[in-house]
C-alpha cells in the first residue's frame, strides 16, 4: 500500500513516521510547498520521498491530509476531483463541519473519512515530528456513515496502528464540544501571553519571576497563528459561544477577588477541583487501550497496491 501524506509538520510528519516504523505502508510519499519542509523530511526519514501533489495522488492508495484547515478546505474539491474510486483520502483537521460539507459535495464523498486525532504540540514543522504523539490519545471519526465502508475500515485501522481510540460524532457535534476542550483553551493562552506582554513592556523583571504554573499556561501560546486562526475562524460560532461564558466566569472571579470575599473564592476553586475527576477518567480510558494493538493490526493489514 502507498500512502501519500499532504503536510509534513507535526501532525503529517509524526504520522508518516508511525506508518513507516509499523509497516502499515510500503512507502509513505510526502507532498509539501515548503522546500525546507520537504528537505527535512527527507533528512530525518518522515517520508520514502517527496512528490508534487497530481503525482502523489495518481499512486496512492490512501491519502492524508495534514494541513491547516483552510488549506484543506481548498485542497479538498481537487484532491476528490484526481483520485479513483479505490482510493482513500482522510483529513485530520482540528474543525469538521465546513471540512464535511466541501467533501458531501463531491461524486466521490463515499472514499472521504473525516477525522481529528486529538494530539499535539506548540511545535510546528517536520523537526517536531516524533513517535508516540498519539499513544493512547483519542481520535474522532466524524460522519462515517457517509463513508465507504472499507475506506472507514482501513482509516480505523491506521488510528488503531497509532495506538489511538476510535470514537464516532457528528460534525457539528465535533466542533461544537472541540470549542470548549482545545480550542478554546488555546484562545487562553494566546491572551495571557498578550496580558503579560503588555506588563512587561514597563516591567522588564517580570519574566524572572515566572515559574513552572506561568510557563504550562502559557504553552500554548507559542502555537502556529497558520495553524490557529483558520481553526479559529471555521468554528467562530462555537467558540464566540464558549468565550461568552468564558468571561462570564473570569468576570465572577474578579468580583469575588474585588470584594474580597476569601470564602467564595474558595467555593469557585473547589467546584473547579472536580476537574480532576473528569481528567482522572480520561485518564483510565486511555489506559484501555491495549499496548500490542499495533502488533495485532500488523497482520490483518494487507499490503497490497490497486496500481
Amino acid at each position: 500500500m502507498i500512502v501519500t501524506t499532504i503536510g509534513l509538520g507535526l501532525i503529517g510528519g509524526s504520522i508518516a513516521l508511525e506508518l513507516k516504523a509499523n509497516n502499515f505502508a510500503d512507502q509513505v510519499i510526502g507532498v509539501d510547498n515548503n522546500p525546507t519542509h520537504q528537505q527535512q523530511a527527507l533528512a530525518l526519514g518522515l517520508v520514502d520521498g517527496i512528490l508534487p501533489l497530481e503525482a502523489g495522488l495518481s499512486i496512492a492508495d490512501l491519502v492524508i491530509i495534514a494541513t491547516p484547515v483552510d488549506v484543506t478546505t481548498q485542497l479538498l474539491p481537487q484532491i476528490l476531483a484526481n483520485i479513483d474510486g479505490f482510493t482513500t483520502v482522510l483529513d485530520v483537521g482540528s474543525t469538521k463541519s465546513e471540512i464535511c460539507k466541501i467533501a458531501g459535495a463531491s461524486p466521490l464523498r463515499d472514499r472521504f473519512v473525516a477525522a481529528h486525532p486529538i494530539a499535539g504540540t506548540e511545535n510546528t514543522g517536520p523537526t517536531a515530528a516524533h513517535r508516540g504523539l498519539f499513544s493512547n490519545k483519542t481520535n474522532i471519526i466524524c460522519e462515517r456513515e457517509k463513508s465507504n465502508p472499507q475506506a472507514l475500515r482501513l482509516v480505523e485501522k491506521l488510528f488503531e496502528c497509532l495506538r489511538m481510540k476510535n470514537i464516532y460524532m457528528d460534525a457539528a457535534a465535533h466542533d461544537k464540544h472541540i470549542a470548549y476542550v482545545s480550542h478554546l483553551s488555546h484562545i487562553s493562552s494566546f491572551t495571557l501571553g498578550l496580558t503579560v506582554l503588555e506588563i512587561e513592556k514597563n516591567e522588564k523583571t517580570i519574566f524572572d519571576m515566572a515559574g513552572s504554573g506561568f510557563e504550562s499556561t502559557v504553552r500554548l501560546a507559542k502555537s502556529s497563528p497558520e495553524m490557529w486562526a483558520p481553526i479559529f475562524d471555521q468554528n467562530s460560532e462555537n467558540l464566540v459561544v464558549a468565550l461568552d461564558e468564558y468571561i462570564h466566569q473570569l468576570q465572577q472571579f474578579k468580583q469575588v477577588i474585588q470584594h474580597r470575599e476569601k470564602q467564595q473564592a474558595k467555593n469557585k476553586m473547589k467546584k473547579a477541583n472536580d476537574i480532576r475527576r473528569v481528567l482522572a477518567g480520561i485518564e483510565a480510558k486511555k489506559q484501555q487501550i491495549s499496548p500490542n494493538t499495533t502488533n495485532k493490526l500488523q497482520s490483518s493489514i494487507a499490503h497490497t497496491s490497486k496500481k
